[in-house]
């Protein structure tokens, strides 16, 4: 089956079932696939011209105006929702229906007790904070981080000093969305001491989701 992903962590997972889309986003990380473009830009045209028997996307990473177009010019596209680690196996046992695909749902590590609270900065200029219902939040928790903003909805425009407030105990600072690295760490330990995680590892969900899990939860002991 000819798929076209728009979803960099659906690209991943498409890859590791042996199902290498035809076309994926700038931002998906295989090498030798054609790109058509970005997660909120993609180009509709090239995607019409590759004729995909799907495109696969996300309610969240993509535009519904890009789905409705792309539903308009005669494409099968299935559409993902994750908000949240338990959504995990059934929008992937999902996709695997729509593809035809056999597939076995993944398998956790144990959730774990509250260890410490924290706050994720993902932007900066604005400062965006991860809040919740999200997928990112929801895998924390089951590792036994308190993101101390669940409360504040999605994605919270908070500055730094409004999260200090908040009384975490770690700043979690993600390589994606926005790169945050060591010469953000003194602006970030204003609110809290900071550690650098991988951000692939806390937002991409999908087959990379068991081993992410194990491997955030490792880099966060780590600062216990």
């Amino acid at each position: 089956m000819r798929v076209v992903s728009l979803v960099p962590s659906l690209s991943e997972t498409l890859d590791s079932w042996g199902l290498r889309p035809v076309a994926v986003t700038r931002f998906c990380d295989l090498a030798g696939v054609t790109r058509v473009g970005g997660t909120k830009d993609p180009d509709l045209e090239a995607i019409v011209a590759l004729a995909p028997d799907l495109v696969v996307l996300d309610e969240e990473e993509n535009r519904r105006e890009d789905y409705e177009a792309l539903v308009e010019r005669g494409l099968r596209v299935h559409a993902c929702a994750v908000r949240d680690l338990g959504d995990v196996e059934r929008e992937l046992g999902a996709l695997a229906d729509v593809l035809g695909h056999d597939w076995v749902p993944p398998r956790f590590p144990p959730r774990r007790s509250l260890a410490r609270r924290v706050v994720v900065p993902i932007w900066r200029r604005p400062w965006i904070a991860l809040g919740a219902p999200t997928y990112a939040t929801s895998l924390l928790a089951h590792l036994g981080y308190e993101n101390v903003l669940a409360d504040a909805g999605p994605y919270p425009h908070l500055e730094l000093a409004a999260m200090a407030r908040a009384r975490p105990e770690l700043v979690l600072a993600p390589s994606e969305p926005y790169p945050f690295s060591k010469r953000h760490r003194a602006e970030l330990e204003t609110v809290a001491p900071v550690r650098f995680v991988d951000g692939r590892d806390l937002f991409w969900w999908g087959a990379r989701t068991p081993a992410a899990m194990t491997r955030l939860g490792r880099a966060l002991d780590s600062s216990l």
